[in-house]
């Protein structure tokens, strides 16, 4: 049996820890984690007036094996007792790597071929911005990005926010979060 001297066994496990491991990474320069959401991505309705505008997203270095990706904006503050869904969709190629600002429009023409805008707390698909009630501390929006193990979800088109996160659950290899603030 051929053995390998200790210092070049110490030496390879030393490389091994301190190698640099890229992390699923989701990127906005939309969505500032210092400073309110942008008037452009609040609502325009629910008494809202902004442009309901989806921000830009991009990401990185998914985890190995993603076949398909998702995206999620959620506010686990909205008064319901379960949050609310601002923004699903799913079905997205293994080869994206972001969407454009817009991209959330309910036509989906903006989404890559065969992506899913599926029904938002609102009873539509498409994105809605935030809006929270007058008064309330500003809400948490959580934009998510899902990697998941599956080339796509079989859901029907109208799906809500919880059965659409119940099958990224059950498929996600790994996800990326910007997590930002808007109150009135």
């Amino acid at each position: 049996m051929h053995r390998l001297p200790f210092p070049m066994i110490f030496a390879a496990l030393t490389l091994a820890a301190v190698s640099p491991v890229a992390a699923f990474e989701l990127r906005s320069a939309d969505l500032p984690t210092t400073s309110p959401i942008a008037q452009t991505h609040v609502a325009n309705g629910f008494g809202c007036a902004g442009a309901n505008r989806s921000p830009a997203l991009s990401w990185s270095d998914p985890p190995a094996g993603t076949r398909s990706f998702a995206v999620t904006a959620y506010d686990p503050d909205a008064p319901t007792g379960s949050g609310w869904w601002h923004w699903v969709v799913f079905n997205l190629p293994a080869s994206a790597t972001g969407l454009p600002a817009g991209a959330g429009d309910p036509s989906g023409a903006a989404l890559p071929s065969g992506a899913v805008q599926s029904r938002t707390d609102t009873g539509i698909p498409g994105y809605f911005g935030p809006c929270p009630p007058l008064g309330d501390a500003p809400h948490r929006y959580v934009f998510t990005v899902h990697a998941l193990k599956v080339e796509r979800l079989d859901l029907p088109p109208d799906s809500s926010g919880a059965l659409v996160g119940f099958n990224l659950t059950a498929n996600r290899l790994g996800q990326a979060t910007i997590t930002a603030r808007y109150g009135r």
